[in-house]
């Protein structure tokens, strides 16, 4: 088998329906549309349209707002620490920061800084120097006798 013979098996994908080529097709004249009406023309979206009256999602009281200026950490898991460092990706002599993580693939890319959070154990002696970090897993961190230093203020960076 060589890669330009693989296919999906027969039937396994479905054609798309040619509406509108004759009544014998099942699919003919009106197309699966019905009879007549607004829905039945082109170029119809009447999805929340309520006939002209106020629709309801603009009567509702609107709340809240996204804050354009909210720091977006990206989340790490002690666990998944752990593992990249088992698998001789992350060296737990050096430093752990975000320019690791990224460069042992545990992270994309470290937006505003790297969080971590308690899922997982943390077995390794290591020093971690991150954006925040949940006081759960803090404490998971100094029970391991590894060290972490916060860069950003905890407030900052709270749950």
């Amino acid at each position: 088998m060589k890669l330009n013979e693989i296919r999906d098996n027969q039937g396994a994908r479905k054609g798309r329906m040619r509406v509108g080529r004759g009544i014998g097709s099942g699919k003919g004249k009106t197309a699966g549309r019905g009879q007549k009406g607004q829905k039945s023309r082109s170029g119809v979206s009447v999805f929340g349209f309520e006939g002209g009256q106020m629709p309801l999602h603009m009567r509702l009281p609107k709340r809240g707002f996204n804050n354009i200026f909210a720091s977006e950490f990206v989340t790490v898991s002690l666990g998944r620490i752990q593992t990249a460092i088992d698998a001789k990706k992350l060296d737990p002599k050096a430093t752990i920061d975000a320019a690791a993580l990224k460069a042992a693939g545990v992270i994309r890319r470290p937006k505003d800084g790297v969080r971590l959070l308690a899922d997982g154990e943390l077995t390794a002696k290591v020093s971690i120097e991150v954006a925040g970090a949940s006081k759960a897993a803090v404490e998971k961190i100094e029970k391991a006798g590894a060290s972490i230093k916060l860069l950003v203020v905890a407030e900052a960076a709270a749950e």
